[in-house]
């Protein structure tokens, strides 16, 4: 696998919505680089006959009964919200195009 580039990691952390400073760039490429010569590697063990969620460990599932339970009061939920309307949390508009409702 060739190393990340750091265009790649300029791209990357755009559409991440990262800002990285050109320091941290040549770091994160690299980091980056590492991670997935690891994913690479963890490619090649043979895996057949593995059961997909196999674990080393065994694992118990505890359930608990599934039943109705009283809502939380909506005061209650927002009491801490930086911001809010009423009983409604007030966030930033994050996609464009939408109109308000």
């Amino acid at each position: 696998m060739p190393p990340i580039t750091r265009d790649e990691v300029q791209r990357v952390a755009l559409l991440a919505r990262l800002r990285l400073a050109d320091a941290e760039l040549d770091r994160v490429a690299l980091e980056l680089g590492a991670i997935l010569g690891y994913a690479e590697t963890l490619g090649r063990v043979d895996t057949q006959g593995v059961e997909p969620t196999f674990h080393v460990v065994p694992l118990a599932t505890p359930l608990r009964e599934d039943r109705a339970a009283p809502p939380m009061d909506p005061e209650l939920a927002v009491a801490n919200a930086p911001e809010r309307d009423g009983t409604a949390f007030v966030v930033p508009k994050v996609i464009d195009g939408e109109e308000a409702v």
